[in-house]
């Protein structure tokens, strides 16, 4: 496999969110909506967070919802996706099985939107959203963890998973490879890859520790590490 080169990410990451923009300006006429969009919905939540720990709000798409699927699919124990957002990759989890599936997100307008979303799909009762700091919470007892934040708060959510992940927990980091974990499985291509990390030794004293496994993913079809 070709070296990840986060800087490519980005400048695709770039690209899409332009496109995405230039609509918006284009239906509103001007670029005070899109000004407006930011401030009520994704500034409210950055305002209790360091500087150096925020992270914008970038939806997943259909493709990195589905692969993040594949790489947990199956797996017991409680899944939490850090910085939910819409809720869209919590709620696919409930609906495949992955239970109980809750969110953090910090940001009050995206829990909310969240919420609706599980209330139009009959699931309101059944999937958990909470506005906690990603930073805050412990993941003591999380099992399956997905990730889909910025590459410059990565070493920080490392030392976080280390230090609180029980032995055989999974993560899997959309967008951004961990900078310095092992994946186990690498899935997809360009800002929909995926990258799945197992925890092989740990426990409730924070050794945990990510290691490379021979397991194999049900219905995730593998790919050369290195």
């Amino acid at each position: 496999m070709e070296q990840d080169d986060p800087g490519e990410a980005l400048s695709e990451l770039r690209g899409r969110r332009l496109g995405a923009l230039e609509l918006l300006q284009a239906a509103a006429g001007s670029g005070l909506a899109a000004y407006v969009a930011w401030a009520l919905l994704l500034q409210p939540g950055f305002r209790r967070v360091p500087l150096r720990l925020q992270v914008p709000y970038v939806g997943a798409s259909e493709r990195q919802v589905e692969h993040v699927l594949s790489l947990l699919r199956g797996r017991p124990g409680k899944t939490v996706d850090l910085g939910s957002g819409d809720g869209r990759i919590v709620l696919a989890a409930h609906k495949c099985g992955l239970r109980p599936a809750v969110g953090y997100e910090l940001n009050p307008w995206l829990v909310g939107l969240a919420r609706l979303h599980a209330w139009r799909a009959g699931c309101a009762g059944s999937v958990c959203y909470l506005r906690e700091d990603l930073w805050k919470v412990s993941l003591r007892d999380c099992h399956n963890v997905s990730v889909f934040l910025a590459p410059s708060v990565l070493p920080l959510l490392e030392d976080k998973l280390r230090a609180e992940l029980p032995a055989g927990a999974r993560v899997v980091s959309g967008r951004f490879p961990l900078p310095t974990w092992q994946p186990v499985v690498v899935m997809g291509e360009g800002l929909d890859r995926v990258w799945a990390y197992d925890v092989h030794s740990g426990g409730p004293n924070g050794q945990a520790s990510p290691e490379p496994s021979s397991a194999s993913v049900p219905g995730a079809p593998r790919s050369q590490v290195g």
